[in-house]
């Protein structure tokens, strides 16, 4: 592609030569003569004098470390992001049902939908143009898949789930799945049958291996711009609020509401029947036991210690429950 034209697509603007061809993405240390690559916020720009890319996505104030070509954008991150969808050389499969699926006879299929080898798709379920099926996927009874929608190898849709538009399901994930709802009678658990639904909108990421339980009774939904790394739980009845992200082995137990634009960092936990307001930045390892109604970054656990350290810092917080009760104790005979 053409450093002009692909300035053009990232929204930037192109400093050199508009007609030199680019032919796919780099880092700023391995790119080669033929590749673009950017320069991070974070990165010192002395590394440009190494870089034998054929062009930099930069911004104007660092234009003048680098005296090659370039792509000037506000957001070097954002421009790399973009031109990594444009030049994105991930195979795409072609139209078609392969032999080995199982197709039921009253699935509907839209035009232009690719369904791999070993597929079993169930009665009823509706699929829309141009999604893509990879090999060894589910897709249970009455489910639904937008347009545009890809689902990577070994993806199990389970009955009735609505899956929106342009949404981007890796490996491994489980969409449906019964939750864990679960009473206790003399001694033993018994099962409660899940009954509800699962919802997702559009433009959702789900990565691989991650669960998201359908509702007990109602639906568990997803909105539409929410993205979700690898090895998710997802509980059942969870709402999950658009724009917001969750990273990986973070855990959220039933009935939990969580806001609009809110981030779940790596780890976290979240205890059921909690509601966390919009613009909530949740740092690794919280744990989240109480509703949350201010926006803001919430915080728990542990920074990391020297194991000695650490083992007297124990200590001692078992301790703080005697030494408060102490001080309470002095302050009532001192107001005597």
């Amino acid at each position: 592609m053409k450093l002009g034209e692909l300035a053009h697509k990232l929204g930037g603007q192109c400093r050199g030569d508009p007609d030199l061809e680019v032919t796919g993405l780099g880092t700023l240390e391995d790119a080669n003569a033929d590749e673009i690559t950017f320069l991070a916020s974070s990165t010192p720009r002395e590394n440009l004098a190494c870089c034998v890319a054929a062009a930099v996505i930069l911004c104007e104030a660092d234009l003048e470390a680098w005296s090659g070509p370039a792509i000037v954008c506000d957001n070097p991150h954002l421009g790399y992001a973009r031109a990594a969808r444009v030049l994105d050389n991930t195979p795409a499969p072609a139209p078609g049902v392969h032999p080995s699926a199982v197709v039921a006879e009253s699935a509907c299929i839209g035009p232009g939908v690719s369904i791999g080898a070993n597929c079993v798709i169930e009665a009823d379920v509706s699929i829309g143009r141009s999604v893509v099926i990879g090999p060894g996927c589910v897709v249970g009874e009455n489910a639904q898949l937008g347009e545009g929608t890809r689902l990577f190898a070994n993806v199990t849709v389970s009955r009735g789930v609505l899956i929106g538009q342009r949404c981007f399901i890796k490996s491994g994930a489980v969409l449906g799945s019964d939750g864990f709802g679960n009473t206790h009678e003399e001694g033993r658990w018994v099962r409660i049958p899940q009954l509800g639904g699962l919802t997702v909108g559009d433009d959702v990421q789900i990565g691989a291996a991650t669960t998201i339980d359908r509702g007990a009774i109602g639906n568990t939904t997803i909105a539409s711009g929410v993205v979700i790394d690898n090895l998710v739980q997802i509980g059942h009845n969870v709402q999950v609020g658009e724009g917001t992200a969750i990273v990986s082995c973070v855990g959220i137990a039933g009935s939990v509401v969580i806001g609009k634009r809110c981030v779940l960092a790596g780890a976290v936990g979240v205890a059921d029947h909690v509601t966390i307001c919009d613009d909530v930045h949740l740092t690794g390892m919280a744990m989240v036991t109480g509703s949350i109604n201010k926006p803001g970054m919430y915080s728990s656990g542990t920074g990391l210690l020297p194991t000695g350290e650490w083992r007297k810092a124990a200590v001692r917080f078992r301790q703080l429950d005697e030494l408060a009760k102490r001080v309470r104790a002095l302050e009532k005979d001192t107001s005597k």
